[in-house]
């Protein structure tokens, strides 16, 4: 990284991966497909290598895998805690409604209140629906140490690149 130039291209990618991994608190923020598109746009700018096509396809893989994990691990939890599909289907779109309206808390309260909500008015028993609302939030909160940690595992890889590439 001897020019200026180069420099910057590393730092704009530096920033980048950061707010993407920072991003992943808010469940609904894609913060993996963000540190991506910076891989992506380290990989334009600065050139596709063998070594950066062997990393950009490790990139794209766990970043699948993470949105996948995500996703399971949220709704297991939720399950695991007594919610009903729906109420864990709606408890997704009031994050992600809410994430849109109100950035970036929105989300956050959202989905916890209205799997609440539902739940009890699904089952009348608010022993039931804070059980669900529990389930929810521990999977959450598993469902944010694996996304941190394949953030972690992508920010490795593209230093990787930086490094050796």
């Amino acid at each position: 990284m001897g020019s200026w130039l180069e420099t910057s291209i590393f730092w704009v990618t530096q920033i980048v991966m950061i707010i993407g991994l920072i991003g992943l608190i808010v469940p609904v923020f894609p913060g993996l497909v963000v540190m991506w598109l910076a891989g992506l746009g380290y990989g334009i700018v600065h050139g596709f290598t063998t070594l950066g096509w062997v990393v950009f396809a490790l990139l794209t893989i766990l970043m699948l895998i993470g949105a996948v994990i995500d996703n399971i691990l949220m709704g297991a939890g939720a399950k695991q805690g007594g919610a009903s599909w729906a109420g864990i289907g709606i408890a997704l779109i009031a994050g992600l409604v809410g994430t849109i309206l109100f950035p970036p808390l929105g989300g956050i309260l959202a989905a916890p209140l209205a799997v609440l909500i539902f739940e009890y008015y699904r089952q009348r028993d608010w022993q039931k629906a804070w059980a669900a609302l529990r389930g929810l939030a521990l999977g959450w909160g598993l469902s944010f140490l694996a996304r941190f940690a394949i953030g972690l595992g992508m920010m490795g890889l593209w230093w990787l690149w930086v490094w050796k590439g």
